[in-house]
């Protein structure tokens, strides 16, 4: 994984404070602490800092220097097109994606013990929104002279990123590991047609998240600078909290395209951790 630069350390606050409107805030104490469960406002006048929490919202606080204090039943692991299309190493190589298969997997069981959805949001188009999808993209997906989206690749791989074919499936384990999750309830698949699964009006994505009051998502997958972002940066304007967990995503741009997502979610979006964080967290619980 590359190396990133850090942005100096936000001042911390003298006391505590309170962001945001009646209905969707956050508050943030002089310990560093951020506590994203709006579950209960500061009073007037501010007692002792607290992680303030609910009985019924079971807080999920990566362990860093400026820790976050999420609701767990209110969060979500939004994990972006590990599929084999991207992965696999008989379709293209992508090294560094390979890499977070196993601090996602790690990541993966730490969240859903704690009770956090694990949402696997992915291409998987349907044979009408092969007539929606508008040109830039069409074309961006026929480099190297490829036929693009729907069409037949070579052997046993099916039509390019069409739902239910094998290349649209997850990567290796991660297939199975999305299959244990959906045996047991904690797992859901997210079709999008697009690099953002929160493009445009109504999405299946947004759907489910507001259908099931999730406010604080956690974000993973490839490729970093392109459909990750996308998505990461479509729920920051649509009011969610967004989390990066860093060592779980990758890209195959040259060296900048990570860096300068990182670098602007821990400053401008929202936050980064990692999953030895979120494991200690949810381990401590």
């Amino acid at each position: 994984m590359s190396t990133t630069t850090a942005r100096p350390p936000r001042p911390r606050v003298d006391a505590p404070t309170e962001y945001g409107n009646a209905a969707s805030f956050w508050v943030e104490y002089p310990s560093g602490l951020v506590d994203l469960t709006r579950a209960t406002h500061l009073p007037p006048a501010p007692r002792a800092q607290t992680c303030l929490r609910s009985r019924r919202a079971r807080p999920t606080c990566p362990s860093t220097a400026r820790a976050r204090c999420a609701s767990a039943r209110r969060s979500a692991f939004v994990i972006i097109d590990m599929q084999n299309y991207f992965l696999h190493p008989d379709i293209r190589s992508h090294p560094k994606g390979l890499e977070c298969v196993a601090p996602l997997t790690k990541t993966v069981s730490a969240l859903r013990a704690q009770g956090v959805k694990i949402l696997w949001v992915n291409w998987g188009l349907t044979e009408h929104e092969l007539t929606t999808i508008p040109p830039s993209l069409v074309r961006g997906f026929r480099k190297g002279g490829g036929g693009g989206f729907g069409s037949q690749m070579a052997g046993v791989w099916g039509r390019l990123l069409m739902r239910g074919e094998r290349n649209a499936d997850l990567y290796g384990p991660l297939q199975d590991l999305y299959l244990e999750g959906k045996a047991a309830g904690t797992d859901v698949w997210i079709h999008k047609n697009r690099m953002s699964a929160l493009w445009g009006y109504q999405t299946a994505l947004d759907l489910y998240l507001r259908e099931n009051g999730i406010t604080t998502l956690f974000f993973a997958g490839v490729n970093t600078d392109q459909c990750v972002l996308g998505t990461l940066v479509d729920a920051y304007y649509r009011d969610y909290d967004v989390i990066v967990v860093q060592d779980t995503t990758a890209t195959s741009s040259p060296e900048g395209g990570f860096e300068n997502v990182i670098y602007n979610a821990g400053g401008s979006y929202g936050f980064v951790t990692d999953s030895e964080r979120v494991a200690a967290a949810a381990s401590s619980k």
